[in-house]
């Protein structure tokens, strides 16, 4: 079977989607979903930038990895090969002319993932909290209807 990649996406690939791809990647390997991938980018990533200090110390609290991770710029070629583009706002989505495999967490979740950015730990942390009620919801709907509920996301 054909690995179905989810693409999340937010504006500069620092916080909300490298969170949101990791922790994604740590939920389908808990619920032993193997066909699945992780992939995340941002609309203006810098490709020299890292992943936000206050993400990298969100993602170690809840004990995942996040060495290896690169922010990426998105290309359109990212988007067509994508089973699903999780966009983590609704005007994220209408930039990216959302349609097909484009959606947003709050057409999934009920609800946007705000950037933390500048806001200090405590948004961090409320934005993880967020991301992981966001990936169990996208888990639900697209891959394992039945396995839901306990999430990696003790964060606080």
């Amino acid at each position: 079977m054909k690995r179905k990649k989810v693409l999340f996406i937010c504006t500069g690939n620092t916080c909300r989607s490298p969170m949101a791809e990791i922790i994604f990647r740590a939920e389908i390997k808990k619920r032993k979903i193997k066909y699945v991938d992780a992939a995340s980018a941002g609309i203006f990533a810098e490709n020299s930038t890292a992943i936000s200090p206050q993400s990298a110390a969100c993602l170690r609290q809840m004990g995942l990895d996040y060495s290896k991770f690169k922010p990426r710029q998105l290309k359109h070629k990212m988007i067509e090969s994508a089973f699903l583009v999780v966009c983590m706002t609704e005007k994220q989505k209408e930039l990216l002319n959302g349609s097909g495999n484009v959606r947003s967490v709050r057409e999934i979740a009920g609800f946007d993932i705000p950037d933390p950015y500048g806001y200090g730990d405590e948004a961090y942390r409320l934005t993880a909290q967020l991301l992981c009620a966001a990936v169990d919801a996208i888990i639900r709907e697209y891959f394992s209807p039945a396995g839901s509920g306990q999430t990696l996301c003790p964060v606080g």
